[in-house]
This record gives structure tokens, C-alpha cells and sequence, in this order.
């Protein structure tokens, strides 16, 4: 894996320079340098950078693109694009998404009455808004009062139960009406996970029989000239390109029949969501077998292609694809806390004044190995640890002697590595694999890493520094909950290795990549485990800053976020303490100020420098 898969998942977006991973942008700070900066202020655990430049990048391709692509087809249509607030909805973020696309009319889409809400107070004027989504009459009412607002909004229904409620609203209110769409339920699928968002079984959109009955509906309530969307969406993080493509076809022939059924007001189609993202650190299991480009291509030529045989008007496009806007803005640090192997360290190695005999030979072969012995000594050594388990089964050497000879293997075995690591055998992989690392981190998988847990996605990952050295220790890293489940195993088939470092000496942090998609938002707080520290990250030509600070919640904050009396539990604690027959007053008294200091901590580990 050379660069960690720099070159597959990053987009150029960061580069390595002097062994530190760099920001590829104007005065390309090193995220480490960064962190240090963060960490000078006490802030302990996994803390969480935002990067508003990288969505603005994301956007501009996005619309560069299409834009292209329509001129390259004399294609007669806009493009239009939002963001779904399922996404991510964190403060810090859609303020980095409104704006930095606010030169393109970048707007939002809402599921839910409270996404609504704040897509109503966050997005620019102008900018259109879509809602998706099962609705009640509140809802509905609440798109009435955005286009009231002046908002340019329009209301997806899935059903014809929704279009009903619309009618209610519109006939019982004066309020303006709002655009209205219809999500059609395809017969093409998706692939992937996801799949299961298009298909006849799928859980949003109108049948071919219901949209007739829609149109018939809407033209009995004179509300036909409000309907001016038809939408799709065949699933998230679409793999391949072919399952789109059958959809535009089969969307694209509703809407040019929905035109000549008299929906003269009908003028865009939206694609929904589903452009992929780059996950994978490994060239043989990418996520996505198409481009930015090829993506905008096939959707412009195949809509215009169905349009000009049917002799009907070019609509305007939209696209409703979060992931790919924000999953790069955010990258994940974690410390890492401990080595398992940690104590294999050669200054632990306590020799009696006589040794048994295959201890000294490990000494000899701990000294002794170089570049041209080391795989015959590695088997020497290899051989010999055998043989002293067992006399130490047999009860013939003492724990001490064990030790020693654990110690010794562990170091020969990290030595014959890297002098092998230029011209790696497949023994030598086999050992890698064998004598992997557990690299305990300051972080939750199941808080900042749902997806992994959940559906087995797969983030890239890769140390901050240290990139100038080769990396020889195959790693596992455990996170700190108390779950078996909190663990990213080493894959043979997808490799992590990471550098062996003395944690004593030295600091050794991890980037989590391409997490500013939904981890954020369906994060759990097991163990009680929350948010991390976030900062937003400016960079100009010559230096950066640090902004946006949102702190992780304390110890209190946490328990009050799931209904406990932060009062309560605060004055409990102190009575019982105050009550103590066991120390001094003065002893009370400051052991108090340091359980409040406590209490003013955020819940993840303290332990490193």
C-alpha cells in the first residue's frame, strides 16, 4: 500500500512532505502541526477538523462538471444542486456548506420537520430547498409558510396520501403553494448497500398507476401548475454507473409522458443522491468504477437523448448528493495510547548472573543480526523460543528466564522486519500477519465510526508523521469502550501497517479520513462516549487559523444530555464527600476542587502527555 492510498481516496488533497502529512492547499500546514497547536490548550481524546476550503472544492467540480457536460451536449436545462441535511446537520458544517456554495445557489434538502426548519433559517435566499420524506399536514403546512416566505421550495410526495394533505392545506389556508414533486418509484435498482432505496419494494415513490392518479388529482384541484418535479433516487454510494443510467432512461420517459399529459409546469428532474466516494485505501476494492465526469456526462446525454426523441423541452437537473460534497472536509484524529507490546522494550530484559543456555544464544542473535543473516536468525530464533516454552512447561526455567526470551524474540522478529522490509517474503507477511500490533486509541468507533461498526464501511486511515520511515507493524487498533466490538481488525486482504514507536518517548497520532458524511450525525454514545472536540480550519497563503471551537460535552453535560439532574448528581456527590469521617476538612475541600475538575473533563482518556 504505497502513501496509504494517498493516491486512491484523497483526491489530491493532501500530500507527504518531510515525513508529515500536509494540507495540498496555499501554506499547506501539516495536520500535525496543527493538532499539536490544538493540544496546547489541555484538549485530551480525539478531536475532530473541519475543512470548509475541501467542500468548496467539491461543489465547484460538481458544478463544473455538469456545466461542461451541458455545453459539450448543447444541452438547454440548468443545473441545480442541494444538500441533504440528513448528511450531516452539525452546526459547523452547514454553515461551512451555505457558505462556501453560496456563488452557485447551493441549497438544502430537508427529511424531517426539524431538518425543515433549519433549512428554512439556513438556506441563501433564492436557493432552492426540497423536502423528501414521509410528511404529516404540519410538515406540509410548514412548506406552505417557506414559500410564503418567499422560499424557493419544493414538496417531494410519496405518496398519494401527501398530495391529499397538500390539497387540505392549500384549501383551508391562504398561504402560497409551494412547488410540488413526485418521487416515482422505478423499476431499475440501484447496487450496493443501499440498493434497496430504488426497485419496485422500495420504500419512497409512486407507481406508474398512483402518478396517474396524482396528475388526475391535481388537475380536478387546480393545482396542476404547482407540480414541476419529478424525482428519483436509486441508493447511496452507487458502485457502478449502468444501474443510473437505466434509471434516467426510465425517469426520463415518465417525465417526457407527464409533459404531454398537460403538466406544462414540469420542468426538472431530480436524480437524488448516490454519487460515490472513495473509501478504500487498497487499488483491488475501490468503491466506484466511474468519474466525476463520466457521472455528469451520463446523466446530461442520457436525459437530453430521451428529451429530443420525445420532442420535449430540456428540464432543468438537480441533484440532491451529500456524500460527496462533505465526506473529505473532515478528518478524525486520534492519540494512540498504548502498544501491547509495549512491554517487549530490551531496557525490561533482567539477566541472572548464569542464564540458560538458549537465552544466551538469543543474546547473541539480538546483537549479532544484520541485513544477510537476519531470516536464518529469525528462524533460530524462532526455534529457540519454542524449545524454552516448553522447558518452562516442563518447569526447568523460571518466569524470569520466559521473559527474557520473550523480550528477546520480539525484538529480533521487529529487526528482521525492517531489515527485510525492502525484499518482504511470504513468510515474512505470514509473521506480520501473525505477530500483529494492537494499537490502542483515544477515540469510539461506535461515536465517530458508526459505519464501520454498523455496515462494515471501511475509512482510510494513516499516521500523521513517521511517513518517511517504512511502517512494519501489521496493526489492529482497539478503541477505548468497553466492547469487543470497538476494534478494527487487521485484513490480510486490505493491510494497515503502522510504525513501532515508544509511546514514552513520543506522541503517535492517526488520521481518520473522508468521515464527514453521516458519522458525525448517527454517532452513538456507548459508554457514554460523545462528540468529539471539533475545530473549523481555515488556510490562507501564508498560515492558518483555528476557529469554530465546539468543545466536547463534560462529564455532567453528558449525563444531563440523557435526562439525568446534572444538579442532582453534583450535589450528591459532594454530600457524600462532605460527609466523610475519613479525612480533614482541608482534605475534603481539595478533594472536592478535584472531582468538579474532573467533572469539567470530557469523558475520554487522559493519559497522554
Amino acid at each position: 500500500m504505497k502513501n496509504y492510498g494517498l493516491d486512491i481516496w484523497s483526491n489530491n488533497n493532501f500530500i507527504i512532505e518531510d515525513g508529515q502529512l500536509k494540507l495540498n492547499y496555499k501554506s499547506m500546514p501539516s495536520l500535525l502541526e496543527i493538532t499539536e497547536q490544538i493540544r496546547l490548550n489541555d484538549v485530551r481524546g480525539p478531536i475532530l477538523l473541519r475543512f470548509p476550503h475541501l467542500i468548496k472544492r467539491q461543489i465547484t467540480s460538481l458544478y463544473s462538471y455538469f456545466d461542461k457536460a451541458m455545453k459539450d451536449n448543447d444541452y438547454m436545462g440548468s443545473f441545480n444542486a442541494v444538500f441533504p441535511l440528513k448528511v450531516n446537520q452539525f452546526p459547523h458544517a452547514v454553515e461551512a456548506i451555505t457558505s462556501q456554495g453560496e456563488d452557485f445557489n447551493y441549497g438544502l434538502e430537508a427529511g424531517s420537520k426539524a431538518e425543515l426548519i433549519l433549512a428554512m433559517s439556513k438556506t441563501p435566499y433564492g436557493a432552492n430547498i426540497t423536502v423528501n420524506g414521509f410528511k404529516d399536514k404540519e410538515m406540509i403546512t410548514l412548506g406552505f409558510i417557506a414559500a410564503q416566505s418567499g422560499h424557493n421550495i419544493t414538496i417531494t410526495i410519496e405518496g398519494l396520501g401527501e398530495l391529499e394533505t397538500i390539497i387540505e392545506v392549500a384549501n383551508e389556508c391562504s398561504l402560497k403553494v409551494p412547488n410540488i414533486g413526485i418521487r416515482v418509484r422505478l423499476h431499475s435498482a440501484g447496487s450496493g448497500i443501499w440498493a434497496k432505496s430504488g426497485g419496485m419494494d422500495a420504500k419512497f415513490g409512486l407507481t406508474s398507476t398512483e402518478i396517474i392518479e396524482a396528475i388526475k388529482l391535481l388537475e380536478a384541484e387546480k393545482l396542476l401548475q404547482h407540480l414541476s418535479m419529478v424525482h428519483f433516487h436509486i441508493g447511496s454510494q452507487m458502485a457502478d454507473i449502468a444501474p443510473l443510467k437505466r434509471a434516467l432512461r426510465e425517469a426520463g420517459n415518465i417525465y417526457a409522458e407527464l409533459k404531454k399529459m398537460g403538466a406544462s409546469s414540469l420542468d426538472s428532474i431530480n436524480i437524488g443522491g448516490g454519487l460515490a466516494v472513495e473509501y478504500d485505501q487498497h487499488t483491488q476494492s475501490k468503491a466506484r468504477n466511474y468519474s466525476i465526469e463520466e457521472f455528469s456526462n451520463s446523466v446530461v446525454f442520457a436525459i437530453k437523448e430521451i428529451m429530443d426523441a420525445k420532442n420535449v423541452k430540456h428540464p432543468n437537473i438537480f441533484t440532491e448528493s451529500g456524500r460527496f460534497i462533505v465526506a473529505s472536509h473532515v478528518v478524525l484524529i486520534t492519540p494512540v495510547l498504548e502498544l501491547f507490546t509495549h512491554d517487549y522494550q530490551e531496557q525490561l530484559l533482567n539477566f541472572k548472573a548464569v542464564n540458560p543456555p538458549l537465552v544466551n544464544e538469543l543474546v547473541d542473535l539480538n546483537r549479532l543480526l544484520n541485513n544477510k543473516n537476519c531470516t536464518e536468525y529469525l528462524h533460530d530464533a524462532l526455534d529457540h523460543i519454542e524449545s524454552l516454552l516448553t522447558l518452562f512447561d516442563l518447569g526447568y526455567i523460571d518466569l524470569q528466564d520466559r521473559s527474557n526470551a520473550e523480550i528477546l524474540v520480539h525484538n529480533i522478529i521487529k529487526k528482521a522486519l525492517y531489515l527485510s522490509s525492502s525484499n518482504p517474503t511470504d513468510e515474512l507477511e505470514q509473521l506480520h500477519i501473525k505477530l500483529q500490533e494492537r494499537y490502542l486509541i483515544n477515540a469510539s468507533i461506535f461515536q465517530s465510526l458508526p459505519d464501520y461498526w454498523g455496515l462494515d464501511q471501511h475509512f482510510p486511515v494513516m499516521p500523521l508523521h513517521h511517513l518517511n520511515v517504512p511502517p512494519i507493524r501489521a496493526a489492529s487498533l482497539w478503541d477505548i469502550t468497553c466492547d469487543s466490538d470497538g476494534e478494527i481488525g487487521f485484513n490480510p486482504n486490505k493491510p494497515l501497517y503502522l510504525h513501532d514507536v515508544n509511546l514514552d518517548e513520543e506522541e503517535y497520532f492517526l488520521g481518520f479520513f473522508n468521515v464527514g458524511a453521516y458519522q458525525e450525525t448517527l454517532g452513538m454514545n456507548h459508554n457514554l462516549f460523545t462528540h468529539p472536540s471539533e475545530y473549523t480550519i481555515y488556510i490562507d497563503d501564508t498560515s492558518y487559523e483555528i476557529a469554530n471551537v465546539v468543545e466536547s460535552k463534560n462529564i455532567l453535560e453528558i449525563l444531563g444530555s440523557i435526562g439525568y439532574s446534572e444538579e442532582e448528581i453534583l450535589k450528591n456527590l459532594k454530600t457524600d464527600l462532605l460527609k466523610s469521617d475519613f479525612i480533614t476538612e482541608k482534605e475534603k475541600n481539595d478533594t472536592l476542587a478535584k472531582l468538579e475538575t474532573f467533572l469539567e473533563q470530557n469523558g475520554y482518556l487522559r493519559t497522554t502527555n
